[in-house]
């Protein structure tokens, strides 16, 4: 059984003491302070969901692994 993949977000979730689960391949949270809670501040204040394991990019051209190193540096 493969590791599961996790998001930039993933140690926010950590601190945050989120229940994650398998969601497609990623650890993902379902929960942090229980539905009903999370459910009323939605509503009366703000949600987030992390959407970033939902996208691809595609690099190609002569230059693309050059251009990939050099954004994998800070």
């Amino acid at each position: 059984m493969s590791e599961l993949k996790r998001t930039p977000l993933f140690p926010e979730y950590e601190k945050s003491g989120g229940k994650t689960i398998d969601f497609g391949g990623w650890d993902l949270p379902v929960q942090f302070n229980g539905i009903k809670h999370e459910h009323e501040t939605t509503r009366t204040k703000a949600g987030l969901f992390d959407v970033s394991h939902m996208g691809e990019i595609i690099v190609q051209g002569p230059d693309s692994a050059l251009f990939l190193q050099k954004m994998g540096h800070k």
